[in-house]
C-alpha cells in the first residue's frame, strides 16, 4: 500500500513529474472556468432566471459572510478570492466521489498549495489595506512583546489548514474505500452522502478561517506603550 504523502507520477513533461492531482486539479480549474463563462453569458438585469436567481443568492450570502466576518464594509475586493478558493474545493473534495478520480484535496502538496495561497492573500491584502507600514505594525498587538508570537502564529496558522484539510478528506477517503472493499457496492452509499456533507463543511471552514486570518490583517488594533499608559489615548475615561 502506498503512502498518502507520497504521489506517484504519472508521466514527465521534461524533467518534470505531473501526478494525478496536478492532472485533476488542472481538470477542475478548466470546469470551472468554462462553467463560469458560460454562465456569465447568460445573465440579464431585467428579469433573472433560476439559475441566476440561485447565483445572487449565493454571492449576497458570500458577501454577508465576508462582511460579517471581516468586519469590513466593501466586500468586492475580497469575494472572487474568497468565492473561488470555497468553490474549487468544494469541487476537488466532490470529485473524489466519481470512479477512478481521486479528490486533489486528499493529497498533502494539494492543501499546502491552497494554504500557501491564502498565506500570500494574508499579506498582499494586509498591504493593500494600509500598506507596507500599516501591515507590519499589526505585528505589534496588543504589545511589541508579542511581535515573536504573532510572527509563529502567521506561520502556524497557515500549517494548520494544511494539516486540517488534508486529515479530514483523507480520512473520509480512507473510511469509504475500507467499508466499500469488506461491504460491497450498495452499503458504502450512506457514507458517500455523509462524506459530501463533511466535504461541503469542510470547505465553508477552510474559506470561513482564510476571511478570519485575512481580516486579522486589515483591522487588529495597533497598541503601544505609552498608549497603554495614557488613558487619554486610550480612548478610555479616568
Amino acid at each position: 500500500m502506498n503512502s498518502p504523502l507520497v504521489t506517484p507520477p504519472l508521466f514527465h513533461i521534461g524533467p518534470v513529474p505531473v501526478t494525478e492531482p496536478v492532472v485533476t486539479t488542472w481538470g477542475i480549474m478548466a470546469l470551472l472556468v468554462v462553467g463560469s463563462l458560460a454562465v456569465s453569458r447568460h445573465l440579464t438585469r431585467n428579469v433573472p432566471g433560476r439559475l441566476q436567481a440561485c447565483l445572487e443568492l449565493l454571492v449576497t450570502t458570500l458577501d454577508t459572510q465576508i462582511t460579517s466576518t471581516m468586519r469590513v464594509e466593501d466586500p468586492a475586493p475580497y469575494r472572487a478570492f474568497v468565492g473561488t478558493l470555497f468553490v474549487f474545493i468544494l469541487v476537488a473534495n466532490w470529485c473524489a466521489l466519481l470512479p477512478g478520480i481521486a479528490a486533489p484535496t486528499a493529497t498533502l502538496a494539494t492543501d499546502a498549495a491552497l494554504a500557501g495561497l491564502v498565506f500570500l492573500a494574508i499579506i498582499v491584502f494586509g498591504i493593500r489595506s494600509g500598506g507596507v507600514g500599516g501591515y507590519l505594525r499589526t505585528f505589534l498587538w496588543p504589545s511589541i512583546v508579542m511581535v515573536p508570537l504573532n510572527l509563529l502564529g502567521t506561520v502556524t496558522r497557515t500549517f494548520s489548514l494544511m494539516v486540517r484539510l488534508f486529515g479530514n478528506v483523507m480520512a473520509g477517503a480512507f473510511v469509504i474505500g475500507i467499508v466499500l472493499s469488506l461491504a460491497g457496492l450498495l452499503v458504502p452509499i450512506p457514507l458517500m452522502a455523509l462524506d459530501m456533507l463533511t466535504s461541503a463543511v469542510q470547505a465553508y471552514i477552510f474559506a470561513v478561517l482564510a476571511m478570519v486570518f485575512i481580516g486579522s490583517a486589515l483591522s487588529r488594533p495597533t497598541a503601544s506603550p505609552a498608549a497603554s499608559t495614557n488613558p487619554d489615548r486610550t480612548g478610555v475615561s479616568p
